[in-house]
């Protein structure tokens, strides 16, 4: 079988070096969904394979030409570019810790190639305005997409969240009228504030929620076990203390 030439955008979420000069490239893409591409020579020893390899850090937006074969395990690319060119993420310590729990994020929950444009679309809108955020925004960035990207999977947290219902049972996903026999929950304060999460429709509003730093460490924590138990072989995000490390 032959392989077919496609253009897609891909958000790239590893790269491995290979070789003496190539990289195998994990992508999210907008027409497959995650693939692997094996690029040669992009890390010769030359001004420009140089350049060529700086395309592939974790996060960025690239528009590919790319070989498809569905009976392959790795795909090659023909050509690419960027598709959004970051002004800060790829330099700014703070964006780009945020970026790397977000993709670290993306790793452990995408187990499967079926591609799912509005994932991708959402994925791409929420790196793009990451970007371009301000401080109070980028400090609640990580609870933003934690909360919204459950929504794509299905095991997503449903904002019911009402005077009667203030107990975030996180098995269930939902907020519940008395506690639960297992300790896997979260009470007032702490669940309202994911209930403010659950209902942002736009990064902007996120400079609304006025939290701690221990409330936002303590949510985050909430989330890691959240996507654990709902995740298989979800294992430890890395990036956690990184974040809470600089955001504060």
């Amino acid at each position: 079988m032959p392989a077919t030439v496609h253009h897609t955008k891909g958000i790239v979420l590893r790269a491995v070096k290979y070789g003496e000069t190539s990289l195998i490239v994990s992508a999210y893409t907008e027409i497959f969904g995650i693939q692997s591409y094996i690029l040669n020579g992009v890390r010769a020893a030359t001004k420009r394979s140089g350049a060529k390899a700086s395309y592939f850090q974790p996060s960025a937006i690239l528009d590919m030409i790319v070989y498809h074969n569905d009976l392959k395990t790795i795909q090659r690319v023909k050509e690419f570019k960027w598709a959004y060119l970051y002004q800060h993420i790829l330099f700014d310590v703070i964006k780009n810790s945020v970026a790397l729990f977000m993709i670290e994020l993306l790793q452990k929950t995408l187990k499967q190639p079926e591609p799912n444009p509005e994932l991708f679309y959402f994925l791409e809108d929420a790196f793009i305005h990451l970007d371009s955020a301000d401080a109070a925004i980028v400090a609640n960035y990580p609870l933003f997409f934690a909360s919204h990207l459950t929504s794509f999977f299905g095991f997503r947290l449903t904002d019911n969240y009402d005077d009667e219902h203030n107990v975030l049972d996180l098995y269930e996903g939902s907020f519940v009228r008395e506690r639960p026999l297992h300790p896997n929950i979260l009470e007032e304060p702490l669940s309202a504030i994911i209930s403010q999460f659950l209902k942002v429709q736009h990064p902007r509003e996120l400079v609304e929620i006025k939290i701690s730093q221990d409330k936002r460490r303590a949510l985050i924590a909430a989330y890691h076990s959240f996507y654990n138990y709902h995740v298989t072989d979800f294992g430890t995000m890395k990036t956690i203390s990184i974040i809470q490390e600089v955001l504060g």
